[in-house]
């Protein structure tokens, strides 16, 4: 969830944004619950699932649907990725920018969020590609960047490792650099004539190379697709280490979290607001937030338990660990069942299981059950059991319970909207709530590069 910032700026009550957190597979940030009876993500290959999960969010309202994703296998746990094939965690897993054109067509205003990599993938490709879907949603695409964190992806993608954490980074700043080029400056707005009379389709004059010599890439140009809707599509991004941070700061439009304490989420958030204003100039209201929570809702509080315990029985401990060895590097394997992962000797392990305890204070030990158990419902955001009262992007226990208890609930608290802000708009203009902002606001790194309507070329030199 995030909130409209002209809202609070103007002293009234906070409108939030509601986006579904999904992925193209049956065991997303809750493995093993595709054997429960009623769980329908086992369909993640159907086309139709996907239409019909659009259509309903679509007519609750949501802001948008983000698609997560990754390029290989979680292979750290017992160093093997036979954990995570049995259990389903995150495997077998579809391409998620295939399904949203399906979704679009059969919709009209919500949005849609796919996460790609900057790092395995040549910036002119991915510009067309994202281009393209641009064109076909009719401007609600958007584009969470990430720059990868899985080993395995790199093997199967040729390379024997990783880049370094800080170089991945400073390889993603000058791929949005290219980006920006080939979205905004390689086509003037009004490029496109279709003048049938004079046999003209596209004015060449208005089209021109990019001609970037950088680093890491070297790209020609000119961009393949004309100017889509939004040009850039909206822009999600979710740094937490430094460079990370700063790169969210220039780049972001809207940043997602997950941590299970809203004290980390906060400090991520004013760090990179911080950096967003006084390195970059930009406003730091204008930096929405998308906080994971997974809510699992009933009417009372004995429904909503038992809907949990339910839950809890499906839970893969297996793929748990799994998804954890993924995110951390850690593998768990290696200690005991009954091991107290609080005295061992790796730091980075008792590090990250003193985080996860501070605010689990009930659990007194701290084994590798116990991250699996803290980790299988709802991943590494916080897991809210209750009714809607009680208070709570949103990961679901189903959609269905947050579109019928919740969704209500912040309407009667006058936090969520009664319709689109711009009805028929782009993912930026409902994003935002402001008609007519279909490109980056102006203080946006992506506007220096925009070439206007009615322009010179010689008016607008590409920034280098």
């Amino acid at each position: 969830m995030a909130s409209q910032n002209q809202a609070a700026q103007q002293g009234k009550k906070k409108s939030l944004i509601v986006n579904a957190f999904v992925m193209m597979c049956s065991g997303h940030q809750s493995p093993g619950l595709w054997r429960h009876p009623e769980d329908e993500s086992w369909r993640f290959k159907d086309t139709e699932h996907w239409v019909e999960l659009a259509k309903l969010l679509e007519d609750a309202k949501f802001h948008g649907i983000f698609i997560a994703d990754v390029l290989g296998g979680y292979d750290v746990y017992k160093k093997s990725l036979e954990p995570a094939i049995i259990s389903g965690a995150q495997w077998p897993l579809t391409e998620p920018l295939a399904v949203i054109p399906a979704m679009a067509a059969a919709t009209k205003n919500i949005g849609f969020g796919a996460t790609v990599s900057v790092t395995y993938e040549q910036p002119y490709h991915l510009a067309r590609r994202l281009s393209t879907v641009d064109h076909l949603t009719k401007g609600r695409l958007g584009w969470n960047i990430v720059t990868g964190y899985l080993d395995s992806a790199a093997r199967n993608l040729g390379h024997p490792v990783q880049l370094a954490h800080d170089e991945r980074y400073a390889q993603a700043e000058e791929y949005m650099e290219v980006m920006y080029k080939l979205f905004n400056s390689s086509w003037r707005d009004d490029a496109v004539k279709l003048d049938r009379e004079r046999g003209i389709y596209t004015d060449p004059a208005l089209v021109r190379q990019i001609d970037h010599n950088g680093k890491y890439f070297n790209v020609p140009g000119p961009h393949v697709v004309d100017p889509s809707p939004q040009r850039t599509p909206l822009l999600l991004q979710a740094g937490a280490s430094k460079p990370g941070k700063a790169f969210a700061a220039q780049h972001a439009e809207a940043i997602f979290t997950s941590a299970h304490a809203p004290a980390v989420c906060k400090k991520n958030i004013a760090e990179i607001r911080q950096v967003a204003k006084e390195q970059f100039g930009r406003d730091p209201n204008n930096i929405k937030v998308l906080a994971l929570v997974t809510p699992i809702l009933g009417r009372t509080e004995e429904e909503a338990r038992a809907k949990y315990d339910e839950a809890r029985k499906y839970a893969s401990t297996e793929g748990a660990l799994s998804l954890f060895g993924g995110w951390t590097g850690m593998d768990l394997n290696q200690y005991g069942d009954d091991e107290e992962l609080r005295q061992v000797e790796s730091n980075a392990v008792r590090s990250t299981v003193e985080g996860y305890a501070k605010f689990s204070p009930a659990n007194s030990k701290w084994t590798k059950h116990t991250v699996a158990e803290h980790v299988s419902l709802g991943g590494n955001g916080p897991l809210f059991v209750g009714t809607p009262s009680q208070g709570y992007v949103l990961f679901p226990g189903t959609f269905k319970d947050i579109i019928e208890l919740l969704l209500p609930e912040l309407r009667s608290r006058g936090l969520f909207w009664d319709d689109y802000a711009v009805p028929g708009g782009s993912y930026r203009e409902n994003f935002y709530g402001l008609p007519g902002q279909k490109y980056p606001l102006e203080e946006h790194a992506a506007s220096k590069y925009r070439w206007t309507a009615g322009v010179p070329a010689s008016e607008h030199k590409i920034p280098q």
